[in-house]
């Protein structure tokens, strides 16, 4: 670390320890201090809202951060948001912007990454069902990628599968060895146990996203008879252990309803949730269920309801579709992120099985410079209707255009599937959405 991240880290551990004394007084002079650094203006209209939010003591951002100041343990949360002040965000960006400028490519600021294919469930319309369950990417593997990543100015990595959990104790000794970065795995939660609750506990960079799709009818319909009460145990573990954690939902035309509402939402927070992660299904694999696809009906209930619990619950939540109104469209192809499974293969994003480039054979930077990664930066945003972002559920000509521009090949295993005949799957619910998006866009829903 150097001097002066070690400086900003001291400050950033010291007014943890003086909020916690006095939250009504210093979160606002903390307000303060950060929006005189500011000299550029660029964040000026962030700052205002967290003056406001500062000040308002029922606002429910205020709720939930003095719900983190209360039950999350002070070590945790020192280290937690000194990594996230110090690295993911205060070196992240000028680094990256540097390189790439200088290389001719995009630098993503988050890497998802898959150690696994295995997996203790076998849920339906898993969008890694197909892949082989016997693909595993090695420890140094791993470890390389992040330690490249990290000479790139990228700090965040999340994990996939498979279930990561199955490799609990190579994502613990890889969040000891880079103790700079912060890690975040999607987990089904059955693997989680009093070992890792305590050792994630010690370190301080390692978060949690429990899957889970509704209530038990719900979750158990897609994930199997009795998943529902272990998640549920899963989380009253991290919870019990003051260990930061949030949810991850696939929403789909049967659930969307119910992982939307008011009443569910409630139950989350209830829980201990801190953050939450919508995402919504998508059709790949030779087997997709087609009835799973949301409508536009589901997607606009969605859009209202996230936007309505932004303004009114102390959680975070994300909405991977239909906020990308406020990440101008498509983040996939290494704008913000990219995906690489267990075989190695580089994708654009977690739900686009596409590779021109195999991370045994090249390092990360070249792996950002392959064929097709230059065509998504080429063809983004792919629609200026940014509730439209994604290359295959919303505008899918785009994604059979850039992979056959690009020749990357399929990697959905173990039966490769073509690009036409995928993005076939997507044409009548893109076209639908297409009308009820306009209306959104230009508020007039």
């Amino acid at each position: 670390m150097s001097v002066k991240a070690s400086i900003v880290s001291n400050i950033v551990k010291k007014e943890i320890r003086r909020i916690r004394e006095d939250p009504a007084t210093r979160i606002p002079e903390l307000i303060d201090w950060g929006h005189g650094l500011d000299k550029s203006g660029n964040n000026e209209e962030m700052f205002r809202s967290l003056e406001r939010i500062a000040k308002d003591t029922s606002n429910n951002w205020n709720v939930m951060i003095r719900n983190i100041l209360n039950n999350i343990q002070p070590s945790f949360m020192e280290k937690f948001v000194a990594n996230f002040a110090v690295n993911a965000f205060f070196a992240s960006a000028s680094k990256r912007e540097r390189i790439m400028k200088r290389e001719g490519c995009n630098i993503p600021s988050v890497i998802l990454m898959d150690p696994t294919t295995s997996c203790n469930l076998h849920c339906t319309g898993c969008w890694a069902a197909d892949y082989r369950k016997s693909s595993n990417m090695d420890y140094a593997t791993l470890d390389r990628i992040i330690t490249e990543g990290k000479k790139l100015g990228i700090y965040f990595y999340l994990y996939s599968g498979g279930e990561p959990l199955v490799r609990s104790e190579d994502i613990l000794h890889l969040a000891r060895r880079h103790h700079d970065c912060l890690f975040l795995s999607f987990t089904n939660g059955i693997l989680v146990d009093e070992h890792f609750v305590k050792e994630s506990y010690k370190l301080g960079n390692i978060m949690l996203a429990i899957s889970i799709e509704g209530y038990e009818e719900e979750t158990d319909m897609r994930r199997g008879t009795g998943t529902y009460k272990k998640v549920l145990a899963a989380m009253d573990m991290l919870k019990s252990h003051g260990v930061p954690f949030g949810f991850s939902t696939c929403y789909h035309h049967y659930n969307a309803k119910v992982v939307g509402s008011d009443e569910w939402l409630d139950f989350m927070v209830q829980q201990g949730c801190y953050f939450g992660w919508y995402f919504t299904y998508m059709p790949l694999g030779q087997d997709a269920r087609l009835d799973l696809l949301a409508t536009p009906d589901d997607r606009e209930y969605m859009y209202h309801q996230v936007r309505k619990s932004r303004e009114s619950r102390p959680i975070f939540l994300i909405d991977f579709w239909n906020d990308g109104e406020f990440v101008k469209g498509c983040i996939a192809g290494g704008r913000t992120y990219l995906h690489i499974n267990a075989d190695g293969d580089v994708e654009p994003c977690a739900f686009i099985h596409y590779s021109s480039a195999n991370i045994h054979d090249m390092s990360l930077l070249e792996a950002l410079k392959q064929p097709l990664f230059k065509e998504y930066a080429r063809n983004q945003p792919f629609n200026e209707n940014m509730l439209r972002p994604c290359p295959l559920l919303d505008n899918p000509g785009k994604l059979q255009s850039m992979v056959e521009q690009s020749g990357a090949h399929s990697t959905q295993l173990p039966v490769e599937e073509n690009v036409a005949d995928l993005t076939a799957k997507c044409r009548d619910v893109a076209g639908a959405w297409e009308e009820r998006a306009a209306l959104l866009w230009n508020k007039e829903l």
